[in-house]
């Protein structure tokens, strides 16, 4: 009897372990979709990177009623400006994301030459 009591309770510890060691092992790994979530807060910097540059030349424009010669922060390229139009982007290749103005939200790609 005392010896089936011991065989018990040495089976119970055994599982109790091996459950709370599973539960560790779990929180451990990163969810699946972490690599999504970090990639929609890196898509998120670059569209306010390029909304910010996009306030920058629209107010150069009020000023002087041209896009040429607009300065924008860094991070941030104006591939082209005329009087009339402007597209800034940042990144490269696959990561890249351009704002062809005036007035355009933040799209993927490089900007497109006219």
């Amino acid at each position: 009897m005392l010896r089936t009591f011991g065989l018990i309770s040495m089976l119970a510890v055994v599982a109790v372990g091996g459950y709370l060691y599973a539960q560790s092992a779990r929180e451990a790994v990163p969810p699946s979709g972490a690599g999504a979530v970090l990639d929609a807060a890196e898509l998120a910097a670059a569209d306010a990177t390029l909304l910010a540059a996009r306030t920058s030349v629209e107010s150069f424009f009020l000023t002087n009623g041209t896009y040429a010669g607009a300065t924008v922060p860094t991070g941030v390229v104006l591939v082209g400006a005329t009087a009339a139009s402007y597209c800034l982007q940042t990144g490269s290749g696959t990561a890249a994301r351009h704002v062809a103005g005036p007035g355009a939200t933040p799209a993927p790609g490089p900007c497109q030459a006219p």
